[in-house]
């Protein structure tokens, strides 16, 4: 995507990892004097590589730029400004980020194309892949992007034909000024990120600006943050859609079961049923289904096509994502699930689970997942969680400490392949950080899949 924005104008960009870049080359093709900068030498030197103009932000004329554009990792206020960020402020120079410029150009080239922003604690990354699937299915030119991994600048031009579908981490947001999507999708709020918003109320007041600008905002119901931001939203003009996973809503789609009900001025109607879905099981996956659904309703697809998109939804990979099958046996990656939080909605939809846990832990531990302990068979602790771990499981559930995952894979796989009981998982679903043996959650699970499919008689599934 080529930002004409700035034609002609000096920006300075400091951040310049795989997003940082392709913001800076999209500035200068669209004619921008681009001074550029990163504290790590091995970043400034790749990006000098590639043409784009460096210098260090310290000793610039900062009275010379038109906007400072900071990589979204960078810290905007908490826990304390990045030192740009303060030599911004002494300049009066406004700080925005790629999610705005990709906004500013919609509005140049291609105002009304439709641009779906997703945002939300949790389940933002599979209901963005669902959106987009639901619409590749359908036959739109559909571009997918944000924070999902995939750069917004470095997708095709904004066309009147042309759908984007964007998900939103808090960080963007809080560098997206004018973010205005055609539809916007608050799904909930639950304290994250706290080290860089501050407060909780921060942190939902960076979120409700999706929303608000919104010309259809799609609200989750089941948190209060959420529901008086909905309330807010609303008596400021916006067409509102909320949505439920737990309770009737007299206006809006709620989940019953695995039926997904509309309802308006007191009357309901089926409009979808998840019912063998394997890729959308549980209710939080139900939610996500309702502001999908909403969604591409809002941007003109018919239910039709959405259904055929819900059936064929291939999941999001490493969130409960399916991955392979032995007689009776499936095993599921949800490497995705870093925290118990992200754990407890895979735990809650399986009843039978040899459960593979562990990694670098997070604050609070497992404890919270004490409620669905009754659905794990064993579990099979790895990495430096394991002890802790332990400890907290005690006597409530059988588990061992297998240290590796290649361990954790092989026995989990034996154990539940001498179960009595049907429909028995393998399942990673860590609730930990990945860091202790894998570069990330993404390595961890391609991991994990190259296990299972490294055993005896597995059909792969993916």
């Amino acid at each position: 995507m080529i930002v004409t924005s700035f034609k002609g104008r000096k920006v300075a960009l400091f951040g310049l990892g795989g997003s940082g870049l392709a913001t800076a080359e999209a500035l200068a093709s669209g004619g921008a004097d681009v001074t550029a900068w990163d504290d790590n030498p091995e970043s400034v030197a790749k990006a000098a590589q590639r043409g784009i103009g460096i210098a260090d932000l310290r000793g610039v004329d900062w009275s010379a730029f038109a906007a400072f554009i900071l990589s979204p990792g960078v810290p905007l206020t908490h826990p304390k400004p990045h030192w740009t960020v303060d030599l911004a402020h002494a300049a009066g120079v406004e700080i925005i980020g790629d999610v705005e410029l990709f906004v500013r150009e919609r509005r140049a080239l291609s105002a009304d194309c439709p641009f779906i922003a997703i945002t939300g604690t949790n389940g933002k990354s599979t209901t963005t892949a669902l959106i987009a699937h639901i619409l590749t299915s359908a036959g739109r030119d559909t571009q997918l992007g944000g924070n999902i991994g995939t750069a917004v600048l470095t997708l095709d031009p904004p066309a009147c034909d042309r759908f984007y579908v964007v998900e939103c981490s808090s960080y963007q947001i809080d560098l997206a000024p004018t973010i205005n999507p055609s539809a916007g999708i608050l799904l909930n709020l639950t304290p994250d990120h706290l080290d860089r918003h501050g407060t909780m109320q921060h942190y939902a007041d960076v979120k409700e600006r999706l929303v608000a600008g919104s010309n259809t905002a799609i609200i989750g119901e089941d948190d209060s943050h959420c529901s008086l931001i909905a309330d807010r939203v609303e008596k400021a003009g916006v067409d509102v859609v909320r949505i439920s996973r737990r309770h009737a809503l007299d206006n809006g789609l709620y989940a019953e079961g695995t039926r997904i009900i509309q309802a308006a001025q007191g009357r309901t109607e089926v409009i979808a049923d998840l019912d063998g879905i394997q890729t959308l099981r549980g209710s939080h996956n139900a939610q996500n289904a309702c502001a999908a659904i909403a969604a591409c309703l809002s941007v003109g697809v018919s239910r039709d096509e959405i259904a055929a998109g819900l059936r064929s939804f291939p999941g999001l990979k490493h969130r409960m994502q399916p991955v392979g099958r032995r007689g009776g046996v499936t095993f599921v990656n949800d490497s995705k699930a870093t925290n118990a939080e992200a754990a407890a909605p895979a735990l809650s939809s399986y009843d039978r689970i040899y459960w593979i846990a562990g990694g670098l832990p997070k604050d609070g531990g497992i404890a919270s997942l004490k409620p669905l302990y009754g659905r794990i068979a064993k579990a099979y602790l790895i990495g430096e969680a394991a002890p802790q771990f332990a400890a907290t499981l005690g006597a409530d559930v059988a588990y061992e400490i297998s240290g590796s995952l290649d361990n954790a894979v092989r026995h989990a796989a034996r154990d539940a392949e001498r179960d009595d009981v049907p429909g028995a998982v393998v399942m990673l679903s860590p609730a930990c950080a990945s860091f202790d043996q894998f570069k990330n959650f993404e390595v961890r699970g391609e991991a994990f899949v190259a296990l299972v499919a490294g055993l005896d008689g597995v059909s792969m599934l993916v």
